[in-house]
């Protein structure tokens, strides 16, 4: 489905919860190293629970190297200094949806390089930014809503007949 680039993130917890994320949707995981915690960290196997095994997850020593890697891919910048809405992206599958370590976000020269592919999340106020895990979901799922779900289970039943 989609490709998810996590550069440098830092909290366990956060990361399990995007490998759910990837096992729900089908999506690919790029980690960029440094990572802030070993990928056998207990909160990040807790996080992930028993959904480590469906996920693909690739390791990367640079940004750079995703970049060389994957030269022909499409890359969206998620950012709190994006000038366009991430709903006003047009997503397609196998686009790389790209965040940045939940401290600092992406690097600044990272963004003026690519400027028109940095989307925001829209948020009321001062809010600094929303946390990591629900930023990739939201961005995910907007892509996914695109796409119509094509491919996915869109339907729940209850087993309580009576409801």
């Amino acid at each position: 489905m989609f490709n998810i680039v996590l550069v440098e993130p830092e909290i366990p917890q956060n990361t399990g919860n995007i490998v759910r994320t990837c096992s729900a949707t089908g999506c690919k995981l790029h980690l960029v190293r440094p990572l802030g915690f070993e990928v056998d960290d207990k909160h990040l196997k807790r996080a992930g629970l028993d959904y480590w095994n469906d996920v693909e997850i690739c390791y990367y020593d640079s940004f750079d190297e995703v970049l060389q890697k994957f030269k022909d891919a499409t890359f969206y910048y998620f950012t709190t200094k994006g000038l366009k809405r991430h709903s006003d992206a047009e997503f397609k599958e196998g686009d790389f949806l790209v965040f940045g370590k939940e401290t600092r976000g992406l690097p600044e020269e990272l963004l003026k390089a690519h400027k028109p592919n940095c989307l925001r999340i829209p948020m009321v106020g001062d809010t600094r930014s929303l946390n990591l895990s629900n930023s990739v979901a939201i961005a995910v799922y907007e892509g996914l809503r695109q796409l119509d779900f094509q491919g996915f289970k869109v339907e729940g039943q209850l087993h309580n007949s009576k409801w």
